[in-house]
């Protein structure tokens, strides 16, 4: 049996002899019809975007987070629904149809696939999807790619009449392309929507020779409070910890205060929205008064 690239269309490869039919069934499951991968393989999001496609015969386009995993954002879980944009109104199960019409200029090739392009693949992701979950996709889209808002709102104006344009523009109002993980973007979230001033992202800090000895998640550099999400790997790994025990010493001394927040805290949003104002207040930012 030939190695064969996969996802497959079983009917392909059996037409050109790769592999029998007997091989197909001992050694491949169907993910969609027609479309197979090796027992025991796992599909990330980008792979099922690519079987989804070839289910379609080729013939669709990625669209919402489909796209967004081919275009490079990260933090899609592998079983998330592939979505494309389609004819075909009955798709399979793990599969999301959209019968958008798009505008040539909307659709882009990448590794082979035909992708929504990232400004239209924003504009359909904030209008489909509550607040957060549509800011933690742009932030993640915006840092994977070069897209700003404004080429976002270009692709809003070819289409005035679209579904959810208001809830687009709200969710345009807290994305930044800062953001490193889906937390970061909760943690900003949860600060700009209590009131207090936007967040700068990805911060450096300097040492008294220029060099960079920090690069903080958010903050505010005028009154030098930050805040810093702290993901598991900064708990568990002995290394990173003793690492970040120097680190915010050295921040200290530079006259930062530094915020740092944890998975359960964002629970007990009150809390960090407190603590960060309280810091803000204590360094004289009007807005936090």
């Amino acid at each position: 049996m030939q190695t064969i690239d996969w996802p497959f269309r079983a009917a392909e490869q059996l037409e050109r002899g790769t592999l029998t039919f007997r091989e197909l069934r001992r050694h491949h499951r169907a993910v969609y019809p027609g479309v197979w991968i090796p027992r025991g393989a796992e599909l990330d999001a980008i792979g099922r975007a690519r079987a989804a496609w070839l289910w379609s015969g080729r013939e669709a386009v990625l669209g919402g987070v489909s796209a967004a995993a081919v275009l490079g954002a990260k933090w899609i879980d592998a079983r998330t629904p592939a979505e494309l944009i389609h004819r075909n109104r009955r798709p399979p199960t793990g599969v999301l149809v959209r019968t958008y019409v798009l505008d040539p200029a909307e659709v882009t090739l990448r590794d082979g696939l035909p992708t929504t392009t990232a400004a239209r693949t924003a504009f359909d992701l904030g209008r489909r999807l509550p607040l957060t979950e549509a800011v933690q996709r742009i932030d993640a889209l915006m840092n994977a790619t070069s897209v700003k808002v404004a080429d976002i709102d270009d692709v809003a104006a070819l289409h005035p009449g679209a579904r959810g344009l208001r809830r687009l523009r709200g969710a345009l109002e807290f994305v930044d392309g800062g953001a490193e993980s889906p937390y970061e973007s909760l943690t900003r979230l949860v600060l700009v929507r209590a009131g207090l001033p936007a967040p700068h992202t990805q911060i450096e800090v300097r040492d008294g020779f220029g060099e960079v000895f920090a690069r903080l998640d958010m903050g505010w550099p005028r009154w030098q409070v930050a805040v810093e999400y702290d993901g598991a790997q900064h708990w568990t790994d002995s290394r990173q910890r003793a690492w970040d025990i120097d680190r915010l010493a050295m921040l200290e001394a530079a006259g930062w205060t530094v915020i740092r927040v944890s998975a359960d805290m964002l629970g007990r949003r009150d809390t960090v929205i407190a603590r960060v104002r309280t810091a803000l207040r204590s360094r004289g930012c009007p807005a936090a008064q």
